[in-house]
């Protein structure tokens, strides 16, 4: 065994393995029904946005708690010991200090991505507008959505770099959707070049992009157009079709 691979494996030590039945719900449904019993696994508040927030990648407890600013530290740390009990995410300690955990969706939660993204697009019909008085305005949420919402047609490949530009304390933000094989992935670590197309803005210019009016004017858009109309427009289809209608 080389001295890296030695070294990777002292670093990391895997959690126990997952048990077959997790301890029991406090408040089960209790039905012998296939909506019930999923539901006994995602229906608590924060499940699914978890799961959302996850499908760039591994995250760590404090940037769970940034993405998701509405919930408490006990919240949070409860619900991701449950998730993990129940299968729906993985947790890797890494032997550093400070001390670092990382957590990552499984195969199970993984599949979830269609049902999330089949909740956006009703969201987009029936409850999209502007942001509200006091809710988190979070880009980056939005675009979590694609492995679930977007399904390219065929022939539809490459990678599309979308940049909500830093302002003041804020750091620049860039997220990859790679379109292939008729699926899309996200990845919020890729380097800053090899994508065939980049949309850039500021915050408030991705507000309306992606709100109900659909706006892109004050967006910047370089490399293939074509591409990069086609990601975006996936967001958005729902909201202008009930604006049409």
């Amino acid at each position: 065994m080389g001295v890296c691979s030695a070294k990777a494996l002292f670093n990391v030590r895997q959690e126990a393995p997952i048990p077959t039945v997790p301890p029991p719900k406090r408040h089960p449904y209790d039905q012998w029904s296939p909506d019930a019993r999923a539901l006994d696994l995602v229906g608590d508040k924060w499940t699914l946005l978890i799961i959302r927030d996850l499908a760039g990648g591994p995250r760590r407890f404090v940037e769970l708690q940034r993405v998701l600013p509405g919930i408490s530290t006990e919240q949070l740390r409860s619900r991701l010991n449950r998730m993990v009990a129940d299968g729906l995410l993985t947790r890797q300690r890494y032997r550093e200090v400070p001390p670092r955990v990382d957590y990552e969706l499984t195969e199970r939660s993984r599949e979830l991505m269609p049902v999330i993204g089949a909740l956006a697009r009703w969201g987009y019909d029936w409850t999209w507008s502007a942001p509200r008085p006091g809710e988190d305005v979070n880009v980056g949420a939005v675009f979590r959505l694609a492995p679930g919402m977007i399904e390219p047609p065929a022939g539809m490949e490459g990678s599309v770099d979308l940049i909500v530009e830093g302002e003041g304390d804020s750091p620049e933000r860039r997220y990859r959707l790679t379109a292939s094989r008729g699926s899309v992935e996200i990845s919020e670590s890729a380097p800053a070049d090899g994508a065939a197309a980049t949309v850039a803005g500021s915050q408030d210019a991705w507000v309306r992009a992606l709100g109900p009016d659909g706006s892109s004017e004050a967006l910047a858009f370089s490399g293939n157009r074509g591409l990069a109309d086609a990601v975006l427009g996936a967001f958005t289809a729902a909201a202008a079709a009930r604006r049409a209608a």
